[in-house]
């Protein structure tokens, strides 16, 4: 069973401590230096699927960062989005999303355009095509793609549907002229080791393995993603990737943090190699295609594909380029474990 923490014996508690002290003086510092340097006048970010998990915890950060956000929702989804933003001062607007003036008119007067949509190509592609050209269009220098994943540009086509149609749009994005994209990868988003991904098999005790089983993986929880984004949002002088991850554990490392958090004996559950699991995969894809779904049960072992593969793992990290206090794999599971946070409920 795991044992409560008796933070006043836990020398963490005061490391944390720190650390959130010194995240609420650089927010004090942000709010009444960097911006007062700039004449007084708000950076205006104009955001895309704030009423999303991870868009709606970026305006959120980027209204305690002193930014002046307006968030673009769809025709009809104002309420929504009002009762989801209301702890917030961002500005609520709708816009007709398959119209580029439309688009150019809920742009005018940005500072940097951010996308936090999900979906498919219809999403992924065509509608941040238009995005990408309205804020080119209106004048904007800078824009954040909805990336936030594991480096795509390394997967081949036909390997992982979802990463390739990040690839693709990366080809338009870098194609786009008078305007600076920046792309924000966090690796994998740690939530989904609550059970919503099938590394940790918490009723039998395992590990689920394809593969190497000391290959890295990056995990980053999506409240740290949504911090770094908000602060990389805010940031002129952003290059074209930033990479973070809040850990980087191979199915080794998850084995040993489970046998630590549980008192409990897990092993590695390795059906078989890459190989193997790339035919798997296949039969899955054929025989419950799943059409339309952003995630059908093959999509998923997709991405555990890629993962395993080690293409996709990060070089070198941007960690500190901003105070972000980033949480582990195991501190987050502590957590899970000890029913602070409950199990993911993964959307679409």
């Amino acid at each position: 069973t795991v044992k409560k923490r008796n933070y006043s014996k836990n020398a963490d508690f005061y490391r944390v401590l720190g650390l959130n002290l010194v995240r609420e003086m650089y927010k004090l510092i942000f709010k009444k230096i960097f911006i007062q340097k700039r004449g007084n006048v708000k950076m205006s970010v104009i955001v895309f699927g704030a009423t999303g998990d991870l868009g709606s915890r970026v305006v959120k950060y980027l209204d305690e960062l002193g930014a002046n956000v307006r968030c673009i929702v769809r025709t009809g989804s104002v309420s929504r989005a009002r009762e989801l933003l209301k702890s917030t001062q961002c500005e609520i607007l709708e816009a007709d999303y398959e119209s580029l003036s439309s688009l150019e008119k809920a742009c005018h007067g940005g500072s940097v355009v951010l996308s936090t949509v999900s979906g498919l190509e219809p999403v992924v592609i065509d509608f941040q095509t238009r995005l990408i050209q309205a804020s080119v269009n209106s004048g904007i220098k800078r824009f954040i793609p909805s990336d936030f994943a594991v480096d795509y540009r390394q997967i081949a086509m036909g390997e992982n549907r979802n990463l390739n149609l990040l690839e693709q749009f990366r080809k338009i994005a870098d194609n786009a002229k008078d305007i600076q994209v920046t792309s924000i990868l966090n690796g994998a988003f740690m939530d989904m080791l609550t059970g919503v991904a099938p590394f940790i098999l918490y009723p039998i005790n395992r590990i689920l393995c394809w593969g190497d089983r000391d290959i890295k993986i990056d995990w980053t929880t999506i409240d740290d993603t949504a911090l770094y984004t908000a602060h990389a949002a805010l940031d002129h002088s952003t290059p074209r990737y930033l990479y973070i991850a809040g850990d980087e554990l191979s199915a080794n490392d998850l084995v040993k943090t489970m046998n630590e958090l549980t008192n409990k004996k897990y092993r590695i559950l390795q059906p078989g190699n890459l190989s193997l699991f790339k035919a798997l995969i296949t039969m899955t894809k054929f025989f419950s295609p799943g059409a339309g779904k952003k995630y059908p049960a093959w999509q998923g072992m997709q991405y555990m594909h890629s993962m395993y593969s080690g293409k996709c793992k990060f070089e070198y990290l941007d960690n500190q380029r901003y105070p972000v206090n980033f949480k582990t794999v195991k501190a987050y599971l502590r957590e899970f474990l000890e029913g602070e946070i409950s199990k993911y409920q993964l959307k679409g």
